[in-house]
């Protein structure tokens, strides 16, 4: 929802609140956008109005997602430029066959495309695992998939390391509203956190031969083991696009794939 005039803060203010969520100093940031010092504390104060280049260039350093570029823009007086197309309009027929030449070419193995809520977009079949024996009412659209994996009627009851997934995923969730302020994911923090269980403030590192955090479930009386990796587009123009994610679940040992292939006929 676009925030009406009367409440967008000025440019300078949240460019000032950017570089300081990304723990950069007014030199740090002018040396790597290369300007000056002092036009950049100017901005930040409100003494100067930056360009548009200006207001895009140091949100580019900034790392600030596209969703945020744009009210900034507003903010120092300028149209937005980064459009948010709807993911089923025709213009995005390329981008959905990419993530379904990714899904499918991920079988047996489950693959799931998310949003910035981590809401499910697509998936591919053997994803349908994930979604067994929960409540109904978790599977309701959105879908969101740390909802369901973290709910005492969803998938936790199945996770069998449930304390360590759901610390390296209630961080994760941290680390992204840290890193974005995101209103939303705020909130969807402190619903996941709310969730019974005992989450601390940081998840402990695997232990033994490990190198990631396993998700270790319990499927019609087998233990599978899982670890996952994510993508992304990398050179997005659309809010839509910038804001899509792929989590692949590869098997962690070998039932695992054997279980997966079985149960897909392979």
């Amino acid at each position: 929802m676009t925030a009406a005039l009367s409440d967008v803060r000025p440019v300078g203010d949240l460019l000032r609140a950017w570089r300081q969520r990304r723990r950069l100093s007014q030199l740090e940031l002018a040396s790597a956008a290369e300007v000056s010092t002092r036009h950049l504390s100017f901005v930040e104060t409100g003494r100067s109005a930056p360009s548009r280049d200006m207001v895009l260039r140091l949100a580019e350093h900034l790392d600030v997602p596209l969703r945020d570029r744009n009210l900034l823009l507003v903010a120092g007086g300028y149209a937005p430029v980064f459009g948010e197309t709807p993911f089923e309009e025709p213009r995005m027929d390329s981008v959905r066959a990419a993530l379904k030449q990714v899904l499918d070419g991920h079988e047996p193995f489950p693959a799931v495309v998310v949003d910035r809520f981590w809401n499910l977009i697509d998936a591919n079949g053997a994803a349908g695992l994930f979604m067994e024996n929960v409540a109904p009412e978790l599977l309701e659209p959105p879908l969101n998939v740390l909802r369901l994996s973290m709910h005492p009627d969803g998938m936790a009851k199945h996770i069998l390391n449930l304390p360590e997934w759901r610390a390296h995923m209630i961080d994760r969730v941290r680390r992204h509203v840290a890193l974005t302020a995101d209103a939303g994911l705020a909130q969807l923090y402190r619903e996941l956190r709310g969730f019974p269980g005992d989450v601390g403030e940081a998840f402990a590192p695997p232990a033994g031969d490990e190198v990631v955090v396993p998700l270790r479930l319990r499927v019609d009386g087998r233990e599978l083991s899982f670890f996952t990796t994510i993508a992304t587009f990398g050179t997005p123009v659309d809010i839509t696009v910038a804001e899509l994610a792929i989590e692949s679940f590869y098997p962690a040992d070998e039932p695992t794939t054997r279980f997966l292939r079985e149960r897909a006929g392979w």
